[in-house]
């Protein structure tokens, strides 16, 4: 409509312009290095974000599915093996698991959080179940402890899928230090986002991470001497070189987030929308701000009307697309995460927005609360 503000759901350019002196200096640092695979800015990235971490190391690979399928592959988990998966997540996490030939149990998650519930782990476990993965959704972080500790209890092993949550904190220890091996995500959108694809895993455990560095480099230690069957999946020097300069400013820019998030729960409290629940140990990365409503598909269009860019994280969960169908999981099997599909929303997030911004989006819902 004429005359209205027009809102980005997320603004790429205007978050990267920040940086653009950094930015062109570790270009001309890597392009007069004449070295751009493996080399000094992947060495550094990842000595940089263990650190940020709180783990003991970071092996870069190309991409975050790759980070959870090797790590997958790390501990031998494949064939015949089981590990369970929420059943509201992005795909990439089912993909992971039958990347490396094993099998995904979804199990449901907690309403309110949209996280996996530890409640309803202990049903899921078989006498193949190898691992948890467990999916930092929206930024938010799970509920760890009780995860974990039902783990070693069944001698199983707890991966974070934190693609979504750098910098998230859970108890105080940041995401990628609270199970076994964490894998992230650094495509353009995320929190810590690149200028292109990348992905790292992180991990205190010294012997996977030696078994990842051979394994996604074709499974070889030394040139042209292969040890296993690897892949080719190397975070490149250029985004090695770019990630270390916006890790710089990860905590300043979560902060934004943080407070944009607290305005919006300011706002539309009392508007008869589910919004985000957060415990009291929880200290969300605020990589989605996320709404939910019967109406959700008139909403979104509401907004559109009025210049607000809204995505839906995301439409139809795994176990009814089409990929997943030859695990013959019909419509109502999973009735908590295929309400939270066809209810969830989200708004506008992210350090190119202004307090004024998410007063004008929260004025949008005000008026479509009101007419409905």
């Amino acid at each position: 409509m004429t005359g209205q503000p027009k809102i980005s759901f997320l603004d790429l350019r205007t978050i990267n312009n920040r940086y653009q002196d950094p930015l062109d200096s570790a270009f001309r640092r890597v392009l007069e290095s004449g070295w751009f695979i493996l080399g000094k800015e992947s060495d550094a990235f990842e000595l940089e974000f263990a650190d940020y971490c709180g783990s003991k190391h970071c092996i870069g690979v190309g991409n975050g599915l790759d980070a959870l399928h090797l790590i997958l592959r790390g501990f031998d988990i494949g064939p015949g093996d089981e590990v369970l998966v929420p059943a509201n997540t992005y795909i990439a996490t089912w993909l992971a698991v039958s990347y490396a030939g094993a099998h995904p149990v979804p199990v449901e998650p907690i309403s309110g959080t949209c996280n996996l519930d530890p409640e309803r782990i202990e049903a899921a476990i078989t006498p193949q179940t190898k691992a948890i993965m467990v999916v930092h959704l929206y930024g938010q972080p799970a509920d760890m402890d009780p995860i974990c500790t039902m783990a070693r209890r069944h001698g199983l092993k707890v991966i974070e899928d934190a693609a979504q949550a750098h910098g998230a904190r859970y108890k105080g220890r940041r995401s990628g230090s609270l199970g076994d091996a964490a894998g992230f995500s650094f495509y353009p959108g995320k929190n810590l986002g690149a200028l292109g694809d990348g992905g790292a895993v992180t991990t205190n455990d010294d012997r996977l991470a030696e078994r990842l560095r051979v394994l996604r480099n074709y499974g070889s230690k030394i040139k042209y001497h292969n040890e296993e069957k690897g892949y080719n999946t190397r975070l490149d020097e250029l985004q090695a070189a770019f990630l270390r300069e916006k890790l710089k400013g990860l905590d300043g820019d979560n902060a934004c987030r943080s407070k944009l998030a607290g305005r919006y729960n300011e706002l539309l409290a009392g508007l008869g929308l589910t919004l985000p629940v957060v415990p009291e140990w929880a200290e969300p990365a605020w990589h989605l701000y996320t709404v939910r409503t019967p109406l959700r598909d008139d909403l979104q269009r509401h907004l559109t009307e009025r210049g607000i860019g809204t995505m839906i994280h995301y439409p139809i969960p795994p176990h009814l697309q089409r990929a997943y169908a030859d695990l013959g999981f019909a419509s109502g099997t999973f009735p908590i995460s295929e309400s939270i599909h066809n209810e969830i929303l989200s708004l506008p997030m992210g350090p190119h927005l202004g307090e004024r911004q998410v007063e004008v989006v929260c004025s949008a819902l005000r008026d479509f609360t009101q007419r409905t």
